[in-house]
């Protein structure tokens, strides 16, 4: 290997270690955002259930995770085998010590803690759509199980080889191709669109229906205790987001910094599109109108941050910012308690983004120069999304009446009326009453 390849190969390797880093960053952050969002009694739970995520999914991942998603040993394309890499066997180092070059090209094991990242932070969103009624015990098991029937499988169908792969082309030539022609369009998902965020909104809107609404839903407003703190974790969601998509570059290259500028561009667009909604709609931009339209376009730009130019993000963040401020109303119109608004911001800013890029993607999108086959591009982008809502939406199901039916979801109806903080975990988030005096 060269200097200029070893260069290469370092850069990119400290790039991909400061990605995986940012991208753990959101987890903490997530719980910043969503605690803030909840009510004074039910924060620290809220906060517990990214950071009991975190702890679930981080353990199941080193041990078959990794080997579900990105073993070689496919099973009908939907998962690879939980146990060719189980605990990482053969994963790391080969026979005479070295490190396991990864696909690429920096060690494999920088890429395996990049992905560990991904799956953590995609299963804590779910937790925003339970807040204040669930029990800590039953969110982590269904952690466990979500991110092993749900996540692991979609991983692997789109990025790992499978079914929905960036890599098989032939996928459109089975929708288009004709007389033994290939179409070769291959279906866009840059950093997580279909894999992360449609299917964890997904998951959010079946556990919101299954699980049931709070007591006080439609009947008592409740409001965020601490606007500052959702404002934070937005901000650092935001910061830890240039590691979720310019990481997905897999090196420090202009892609990289295409999707950092991408990134930005939509998530501000979007912020302006929702506090614009807001003032349109009920005469005031909020805080937190701000704070959740910053995550609604990290979110629509996710699938396309490497498939646009900085001026078609814009105009997909402002669109995705618009959309997920109408989308949070939906739980109002068909009576389901999305408490934190994860099916609004993540289903329906993740389902606009992986569409949009099929009408956006540079040269490629339906209008953005493609043509009939930026048509084509638009039909797969639809597919897709549509197989991660199916496929996310049955799974969870299926593991939510399981729970359902045999430890049960709820607390009682006690607890959550006077706090599930102090019944869950033995505290509460502010000493209102001061020291005990002996």
């Amino acid at each position: 290997m060269g200097a200029d390849q070893i260069a290469a190969v370092s850069g990119n390797s400290a790039w991909m270690l400061m990605s995986a880093s940012l991208v753990l960053l959101m987890t903490p952050a997530l719980a910043l955002f969503y605690g803030g969002m909840s009510r004074q009694k039910s924060v620290l739970n809220m906060m517990m259930m990214s950071f009991g995520a975190l702890g679930v999914v981080a353990v199941i991942y080193l041990l078959w995770g990794w080997s579900m998603s990105y073993g070689t040993q496919s099973i009908a394309g939907i998962f690879a085998n939980p146990f060719e890499f189980f605990g990482l066997r053969d994963s790391i180092v080969d026979a005479e010590g070295n490190y396991i070059e990864g696909a690429a090209g920096y060690p494999n094991i920088i890429d395996i803690g990049f992905q560990l990242t991904f799956a953590v932070i995609s299963t804590a969103l779910i937790s925003g759509a339970l807040a204040e009624r669930v029990k800590f015990s039953t969110w982590l098991i269904f952690s466990g199980a979500w991110v092993t029937l749900v996540y692991f499988p979609l991983a692997h169908m789109v990025w790992g080889g499978g079914l929905l792969s960036h890599n098989v082309s032939g996928f459109a030539s089975w929708m288009f191709g004709s007389n033994g022609e290939e179409a070769n369009i291959a279906p866009i998902d840059f950093a997580g669109g279909t894999v992360v965020h449609i299917s964890a909104g997904t998951a959010a809107l079946v556990l919101a229906v299954i699980v049931g609404k709070r007591k006080t839903f439609g009947k008592a407003i409740a409001r965020p205790h601490n606007l500052p703190m959702v404002m934070l974790g937005a901000a650092l969601l935001w910061f830890g987001w240039f590691g979720f998509n310019g990481g997905s570059a897999f090196a420090a290259d202009g892609l990289a910094g295409l999707a950092w500028v991408n990134t930005t561009a939509a998530t501000a667009a979007a912020m302006l599109g929702w506090l614009a909604t807001e003032k349109f709609r009920d005469g005031h931009a909020t805080s937190l109108g701000a704070a959740s339209g910053v995550v609604a376009g990290l979110v629509a730009i996710t699938p396309a941050a490497g498939a646009l130019t900085p001026v078609t993000s814009l105009i997909l963040g402002a669109i995705g910012g618009v959309l997920a401020c109408l989308g949070v109303g939906l739980k109002y119109r068909f009576g389901f308690d999305d408490s934190l608004d994860v099916v609004g911001v993540h289903l329906v800013a993740g389902l606009w983004g992986t569409v949009g890029v099929g009408l956006l993607a540079t040269d490629a999108g339906w209008f953005s120069g493609g043509g009939m086959d930026g048509f084509k591009l638009f039909i797969v982008q639809i597919v897709i999304a549509l197989v991660a809502v199916v496929f996310a939406g049955v799974i969870t199901a299926v593991i939510a009446f399981a729970l359902k039916a045999t430890i049960g979801w709820r607390v009682d109806d006690e607890v959550e009326q006077q706090g599930i903080d102090t019944h869950e975990h033995a505290e509460s988030a502010y000493d209102t009453v001061g020291p005990e005096i002996r």
